[in-house]
Protein backbone atom coordinates (compact mmCIF):
# COMPACT_ATOMS: atom_id res chain seq x y z
CA UNK A 1 0.00 0.00 0.00
CA UNK A 2 1.14 3.72 -0.94
CA UNK A 3 1.65 6.34 1.45
CA UNK A 4 2.20 9.65 -0.55
CA UNK A 5 2.77 13.28 0.98
CA UNK A 6 2.16 16.46 -1.00
CA UNK A 7 3.14 19.99 0.12
CA UNK A 8 0.05 19.93 2.66
CA UNK A 9 -1.43 16.34 2.58
CA UNK A 10 -0.54 12.67 3.63
CA UNK A 11 -2.15 10.92 1.79
CA UNK A 12 -2.31 7.50 3.33
CA UNK A 13 -4.91 3.97 3.11
CA UNK A 14 -7.23 3.63 5.54
CA UNK A 15 -7.38 1.19 9.02
CA UNK A 16 -10.03 -0.06 11.06
CA UNK A 17 -8.64 3.01 13.56
CA UNK A 18 -10.04 5.51 10.98
CA UNK A 19 -13.47 4.14 10.68
CA UNK A 20 -14.91 6.33 13.01
CA UNK A 21 -13.42 9.67 11.83
CA UNK A 22 -14.27 8.78 8.64
CA UNK A 23 -17.63 8.18 9.31
CA UNK A 24 -17.98 11.29 10.52
CA UNK A 25 -16.51 13.04 7.37
CA UNK A 26 -18.07 10.59 4.40
CA UNK A 27 -21.87 10.20 6.04
CA UNK A 28 -21.96 14.45 7.39
CA UNK A 29 -25.06 15.81 5.65
CA UNK A 30 -22.80 18.07 3.66
CA UNK A 31 -20.95 15.73 2.20
CA UNK A 32 -23.27 12.95 1.81
CA UNK A 33 -25.72 15.46 -0.15
CA UNK A 34 -23.40 14.55 -2.84
CA UNK A 35 -22.74 11.20 -2.81
CA UNK A 36 -24.31 7.58 -2.36
CA UNK A 37 -26.93 8.04 0.49
CA UNK A 38 -25.96 7.19 4.19
CA UNK A 39 -26.59 3.55 5.54
CA UNK A 40 -28.58 3.15 8.46
CA UNK A 41 -25.05 2.70 10.59
CA UNK A 42 -22.45 4.65 9.16
CA UNK A 43 -19.72 3.56 11.48
CA UNK A 44 -20.46 -0.28 9.85
CA UNK A 45 -20.57 1.39 6.54
CA UNK A 46 -17.17 2.95 7.23
CA UNK A 47 -15.52 -0.09 8.39
CA UNK A 48 -17.18 -1.69 5.07
CA UNK A 49 -15.58 0.70 2.75
CA UNK A 50 -11.85 0.32 4.71
CA UNK A 51 -12.24 -3.45 3.95
CA UNK A 52 -12.97 -2.67 0.22
CA UNK A 53 -10.36 0.12 0.00
CA UNK A 54 -7.72 -2.27 1.32
CA UNK A 55 -9.14 -5.26 -0.89
CA UNK A 56 -8.39 -2.86 -3.77
CA UNK A 57 -4.96 -2.13 -2.53
CA UNK A 58 -3.97 -5.79 -2.51
CA UNK A 59 -5.49 -6.97 -5.40
CA UNK A 60 -4.69 -3.72 -8.04
CA UNK A 61 -1.98 -2.02 -6.01
CA UNK A 62 -4.76 1.06 -5.92
CA UNK A 63 -7.20 2.49 -3.40
CA UNK A 64 -8.57 5.17 -2.02
CA UNK A 65 -6.30 7.04 1.18
CA UNK A 66 -7.29 8.46 4.24
CA UNK A 67 -5.97 12.49 3.72
CA UNK A 68 -4.75 13.97 6.47
CA UNK A 69 -3.72 17.28 7.18
CA UNK A 70 -1.48 18.48 10.37
CA UNK A 71 -2.22 14.37 11.65
CA UNK A 72 -6.06 14.81 11.43
CA UNK A 73 -8.18 13.05 9.29
CA UNK A 74 -9.96 15.58 6.62
CA UNK A 75 -11.49 12.93 4.15
CA UNK A 76 -10.43 10.89 1.39
CA UNK A 77 -9.56 10.70 -2.09
CA UNK A 78 -7.46 8.20 -4.23
CA UNK A 79 -7.95 5.39 -6.57
CA UNK A 80 -11.14 3.47 -7.40
CA UNK A 81 -12.17 0.46 -10.09
CA UNK A 82 -15.84 0.94 -10.53
CA UNK A 83 -16.63 -2.70 -11.83
CA UNK A 84 -19.99 -1.38 -13.18
CA UNK A 85 -17.81 1.41 -15.90
CA UNK A 86 -15.20 -1.33 -15.88
CA UNK A 87 -12.35 1.70 -15.37
CA UNK A 88 -10.79 3.44 -12.10
CA UNK A 89 -12.16 7.22 -11.06
CA UNK A 90 -10.32 9.43 -9.25
CA UNK A 91 -12.33 10.03 -6.10
CA UNK A 92 -12.26 12.93 -3.17
CA UNK A 93 -14.50 13.89 -0.10
CA UNK A 94 -13.39 16.60 2.09
CA UNK A 95 -15.24 17.83 5.51
CA UNK A 96 -16.54 21.16 4.95
CA UNK A 97 -14.03 23.18 7.55
CA UNK A 98 -11.60 21.36 4.52
CA UNK A 99 -13.66 22.93 1.36
CA UNK A 100 -12.33 25.54 -1.00
CA UNK A 101 -8.55 25.23 0.30
CA UNK A 102 -7.63 23.64 -2.29
CA UNK A 103 -6.93 19.97 -1.17
CA UNK A 104 -9.11 18.11 -3.23
CA UNK A 105 -7.19 19.33 -6.09
CA UNK A 106 -3.68 18.12 -4.59
CA UNK A 107 -4.89 15.30 -3.96
CA UNK A 108 -6.28 13.83 -6.83
CA UNK A 109 -3.64 15.56 -8.27
CA UNK A 110 -1.22 12.80 -6.51
CA UNK A 111 -3.98 9.96 -7.37
CA UNK A 112 -3.62 10.84 -11.23
CA UNK A 113 0.05 11.01 -11.19
CA UNK A 114 0.14 7.46 -9.31
CA UNK A 115 -2.16 6.08 -11.42
CA UNK A 116 -0.57 7.31 -14.73
CA UNK A 117 2.93 7.56 -14.26
CA UNK A 118 3.73 4.67 -11.87
CA UNK A 119 0.03 2.09 -12.50
CA UNK A 120 0.45 3.66 -16.60
CA UNK A 121 -3.53 3.51 -16.56
CA UNK A 122 -4.78 4.76 -20.18
CA UNK A 123 -7.94 6.73 -18.77
CA UNK A 124 -9.07 7.73 -15.14
CA UNK A 125 -12.16 9.00 -14.85
CA UNK A 126 -14.43 11.04 -12.24
CA UNK A 127 -18.23 11.43 -11.73
CA UNK A 128 -20.54 13.36 -9.92
CA UNK A 129 -24.17 15.21 -9.54
CA UNK A 130 -24.59 17.19 -12.04
CA UNK A 131 -25.30 20.19 -9.78
CA UNK A 132 -21.85 19.63 -8.25
CA UNK A 133 -20.47 22.89 -9.42
CA UNK A 134 -17.29 22.52 -6.89
CA UNK A 135 -16.25 18.79 -7.86
CA UNK A 136 -16.68 19.75 -11.62
CA UNK A 137 -14.25 22.93 -11.53
CA UNK A 138 -11.68 20.39 -9.52
CA UNK A 139 -12.11 18.12 -11.97
CA UNK A 140 -11.24 20.83 -14.81
CA UNK A 141 -8.45 22.65 -12.88
CA UNK A 142 -6.94 18.51 -13.29
CA UNK A 143 -7.68 18.42 -16.61
CA UNK A 144 -10.56 16.39 -17.14
CA UNK A 145 -13.17 17.12 -19.76
CA UNK A 146 -16.98 16.62 -19.44
CA UNK A 147 -17.60 13.51 -21.64
CA UNK A 148 -21.42 12.36 -20.97
CA UNK A 149 -23.86 11.67 -18.53
CA UNK A 150 -24.30 8.22 -16.81
CA UNK A 151 -26.44 6.93 -13.98
CA UNK A 152 -24.43 5.06 -11.66
CA UNK A 153 -26.19 2.76 -8.50
CA UNK A 154 -29.60 5.22 -9.89
CA UNK A 155 -27.89 8.52 -9.49
CA UNK A 156 -27.69 10.89 -12.08
CA UNK A 157 -24.22 11.79 -13.11
CA UNK A 158 -22.07 13.64 -14.78
CA UNK A 159 -18.67 11.80 -16.10
CA UNK A 160 -15.26 13.76 -16.96
CA UNK A 161 -12.44 11.86 -17.76
CA UNK A 162 -8.55 12.28 -19.02
CA UNK A 163 -6.46 9.89 -20.88
CA UNK A 164 -2.67 9.24 -20.10
CA UNK A 165 -1.65 11.18 -23.41
CA UNK A 166 -2.82 14.59 -22.22
CA UNK A 167 -1.57 14.51 -18.25
CA UNK A 168 0.77 17.00 -17.21
CA UNK A 169 0.41 16.15 -13.72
Amino acid sequence: MTTLRTDRLTLRPLTSADAEAYAAIRYHPDVVKWMLPAPADPIEAAYAAIDRYATGWRERGYGPWGVFREGRQIGHAGLNFVPEFGETEVLWSLHPDAWGQGFATEAARAALDLGFRTLDMKLIFAITKPDNRASQAVMTRLGLAYRKNVVYRCIDSVWFDIERALWRG
